[in-house]
This record gives structure tokens, C-alpha cells and sequence, in this order.
């Protein structure tokens, strides 16, 4: 198994852990994701080879939830909204 650990913005509770949870376990070869709410670290854990990793990084940009670096007022906009459902599914 394959780890990719990425350093994201915009990570403000369990809500938007719930959300990336979800978002990115819905990709088959994803098998756990670990979300460090107080480091706003996402722990990728996959099988196979790193040809989806930028995938990986694009679902979380359009959560709301990009790469540390690529902030921007929609992305930051977006993270309100996968937190609220985030809330609201756990």
C-alpha cells in the first residue's frame, strides 16, 4: 500500500474531514484516508501506482480543500459548504 500525505487549506473541523473522507474514498483504489484536523494534513492511503495522485489533489481543490499554496476566495467559499455537509452526513 501507498501512502501520499498532502498539505491542504481551508480545513476547519470533523465536518470537512467527513467530507474529504468521503470525497476521496470514492475513488476504487483508495483504501483509508486520514484527515489531521489541527496540522491540515490529508494521509492518502492507495494501491497501485502514483498515476492518480494528481487526481487525488484536484478532488480535494474542489471541495474546497487545495493544496497548501493554492488558496483562493472560491476554493475558500467551497470549504464552507463541504463543511456544512459534511456536518450534516456524520
Amino acid at each position: 500500500m501507498n501512502k501520499l500525505k498532502v498539505n491542504i487549506e481551508n480545513l476547519k473541523c470533523h465536518g470537512c474531514a467527513a467530507t474529504i473522507k468521503k470525497g476521496l474514498l470514492k475513488f476504487e483504489n483508495v483504501d483509508k484516508v486520514d484527515v489531521d484536523i489541527e496540522n491540515s494534513i490529508v494521509e492518502i492511503y492507495y494501491e497501485g501506482d502514483d498515476v492518480n495522485i494528481e487526481n487525488y489533489k484536484v478532488k480535494l481543490a474542489k471541495m474546497g480543500y487545495p493544496e497548501t499554496g493554492n488558496n483562493n476566495y472560491i476554493s475558500f467559499a467551497k470549504s464552507f459548504v463541504s463543511c456544512a455537509v459534511g456536518r450534516i452526513s456524520q
